[in-house]
């Protein structure tokens, strides 16, 4: 006769695969507590030589994009899709692409662009000295 307090072997394994799915999808996706550039700890810096026109530089410790999308013009944004909260993963020819659903949005303003995101990445302040850009 078996115990009825104890679980069964399919619901420890039921249970054991439900925890590993809700892990992946949580590092996957980052946290929802709407953190940005912010919250790190300092400001961003990125070199003006290593971003091109139309392109930018992504700081993912950060979570900072700098962008310039004309010469000499430098902006930032967080680099957290507003879709579900992914890391955008690359920016060029004017556009900045998230690659975990395929939203892109402008490197210039941040708007969207291509969805399924529908709200702009958040601009963060800029200050252009030498060839460094800082992000604050």
């Amino acid at each position: 006769m078996s115990d009825l307090t104890s679980p069964t072997r399919r619901q420890v394994l039921l249970t054991s695969g439900t925890v590993v799915a809700a892990a992946a999808v949580t590092a996957a996706c980052g946290n929802s507590s709407g953190s940005s550039a912010s919250s790190a700890a300092g400001p961003a810096t990125v070199e003006t030589a290593d971003m091109s026109v139309g392109g930018g530089a992504i700081l993912p410790d950060q979570k900072v994009i700098v962008t310039q999308p004309e010469a000499g013009v430098y902006k930032a944004f967080t680099a957290v899709c507003t879709h579900q909260g992914c890391l955008v993963s690359s920016v060029a020819d004017g556009k900045i692409n998230c690659a975990c659903h395929g939203s892109i949005f402008s490197a210039a303003d941040g708007s969207v662009v291509q969805g399924p995101a529908t709200s702009a990445l958040a601009e963060l302040k800029t200050t252009v000295s030498g060839g460094t850009v800082t992000v604050s």
